[in-house]
């Protein structure tokens, strides 16, 4: 799937405040999502020893897709659509990895 038909779709099934004028829900929603996936990994540390068996890496999966609907809905709220954050995220890394400049800390590597 084409990430911009993703954050259409993703868009009609979009039920919050204030829908096109409020960046805040899908940040807080955004927030709580990536905390549920760090909780599933610790628990698979913790109980799994580590081991993404198959029902750990679906509940995973199901997740990051949470994950991702709260993206789309944020970018769209400040006016971006997919394509334009991963071809932009793709040219700050490939300029990081020219200067070499991947490692390290801070966002004006």
């Amino acid at each position: 799937m084409e990430l911009n038909a993703y954050q259409s779709a993703a868009r009609k099934t979009a039920a919050y405040p204030d829908i096109g004028s409020n960046p805040i829900y899908p940040t807080l929603g955004l927030s709580g999502e990536s905390g549920e996936v760090a909780d599933k990994v610790k628990k698979v540390i913790r109980d799994q020893n580590g081991v993404f068996d198959e029902s750990s890496r679906e509940a995973i999966k199901l997740e990051l897709g949470d994950v991702l609907w709260y993206v789309a809905q944020l970018a769209g709220e400040l006016g971006y659509d997919l394509d334009e954050i991963a071809t932009a995220n793709l040219d700050k890394l490939a300029s990081r990895a020219a200067r070499g400049r991947i490692s390290g800390s801070g966002d004006s590597r």
